[in-house]
This record gives structure tokens, sequence and C-alpha cells, in this order.
């Protein structure tokens, strides 16, 4: 039985380092992995933007997120990987919490940024920091 592997993505170099290493790992893990990456709207909506905006915002957004998938699935997929891909909307450290618990993902793979030190991870959090301790199941931090 393939074990079920969540890999939150974004943009960053972070997330292009994390699967350089799962790359590296190939023979290690499982050839079925789940790719997901959150848009966080309420990041770019202001108070005085007006609804219709909001959703040319939200599906500018999502078209964004979806191009940053298919970059990384493609990736991935020419390695010899099965790729599932996941867009969803809200704030990240939500959603790849709700994701990882509500459907039993058996490991979380995810990069920690190498800029952010350990005291502003203390003391503001990190969305592998938040990550690590509200997924129910083992996290592999990069």
């Amino acid at each position: 039985m393939d074990v079920k592997i969540l890999i939150p993505v974004d943009g960053s170099a972070t997330a292009s380092r994390t699967l350089d290493k799962i790359l590296s790992l190939k023979e290690h893990l499982s050839n079925q992995l789940t790719l997901l990456h959150a848009v966080d709207v309420d990041r770019l909506s202001y108070r005085m933007i007006p609804d219709f905006q909001m959703e040319m915002i939200r599906e500018n957004a999502g078209k964004a997120g979806q191009q940053v998938l298919d970059a990384k699935v493609k990736l991935l997929t020419d390695a010899g990987f099965t790729v599932e891909k996941r867009l969803e909307f809200g704030p990240p450290r939500q959603v790849i919490c709700r994701v990882a618990n509500e459907e039993k993902f058996q490991l979380l793979v995810i990069g920690r940024r190498e800029s952010t030190g350990e005291i502003r991870d203390v003391l503001f959090g990190s969305v592998a920091n938040y990550v690590l301790h509200n997924v129910a199941c083992p996290v592999l931090l990069f």
C-alpha cells in the first residue's frame, strides 16, 4: 500500500528546494503524491475594494496558483511520480492542516524558509511551524 503524501507548495525558493529534496529521495518515497497550493485571498483584499473586484482578484489569484501547481506537477511527473494537484482558497496554515487531517494523509512534506530565524518563528510563527504542531500525521521538514 502506498503512503498518502501531502506536499504544500507555492512559488518560493523554499518550495523548489523541497521538491529537489523529494526528487533526490525518490526511491524512498511513495510514487503517489498530492501537491497542495493555498491561495490566501484575504491577504490580497482591502476593505475599500468592492465585491465585484474581489471576485476578479480571487479568479486571477486562482489562475496564478494553478500555474504554480502545473509547473511543480510537471517537474514531478517528468521524474516518474504520479501527482494529484489541489488548489484551495484560505490561509495556508489552516488549509494545509485541514486537508492533511480531514483526508488522513500519512505524511506531510514541507519546507522551512531559511531566512527566518528561530526567534522570529517563536514570536510570529511560520506556516511550517504551525503545521508541524497542528497535523495528526508525521511531518518531514526540509
